[in-house]
């Protein structure tokens, strides 16, 4: 599907030079002298390059559309990660690289999102919020409990992140996967 730069948003998947390609960040700029522009910055869903990129307001881009499917996360064996087909049962693995630092909060029987082009997977989208477990904590400094300082604390999965002051060891909390941020205690 066509567009015109000036159409182009953060997200957007793009077909350029012969890659596929998601826009990052767009910057429209309409300088004193000359025709307006797009600056974009996309990263490549292939092999992860970065590029930024100029182009005039009338040119045309190829918009391309993924193909969703919903898999469910089996399991893990080192750097691999199985994937399951939820309609025909079909296995998958893939690089733990496709998903980065979110890689850390997969579980065991997780619904994932599967986006995929031409018939191969290009990214796994995690929900966007996963109950965790603290397993480490650090103590509460008396007199901090007055202003909204955090504290670190450790997940069951390794990853740190920075909790309130009453939060403790042992308590469930709710995360944001891709900002790895403390939401709310887990009900």
């Amino acid at each position: 599907m066509k567009i015109n730069a000036v159409e182009v948003r953060p997200g957007n998947i793009l077909e350029y030079e012969g890659g596929i390609w998601r826009a990052v960040k767009i910057q429209h700029t309409q300088p004193g002298k000359g025709g307006a522009y797009m600056q974009v910055e996309m990263k490549n869903l292939i092999d992860g390059r970065k590029n930024n990129v100029r182009f005039r307001s009338a040119e045309s881009l190829e918009r391309v559309r993924l193909d969703t499917v919903d898999f469910q996360f089996l399991f893990r064996e080192g750097d691999t990660l199985t994937f399951m087909d939820k309609q025909n049962y079909e296995q998958i693995t893939l690089d733990a690289d496709i998903l980065g630092d979110a890689a850390a909060f997969l579980q065991d029987g997780m619904d994932v999102v599967m986006e995929l082009w031409e018939e191969r997977p290009i990214s796994v989208q995690l929900p966007d919020t996963i109950e965790a477990l603290i397993v480490e904590a650090d103590a509460v400094v008396k007199g901090q409990t007055a202003s909204s300082s955090y504290k670190p604390a450790i997940l069951e999965n390794g990853v740190r992140v920075m909790v309130p002051p009453h939060i403790g060891a042992g308590t469930r909390i709710v995360v944001d996967v891709y900002e790895q941020t403390y939401v709310r205690r887990a009900d």
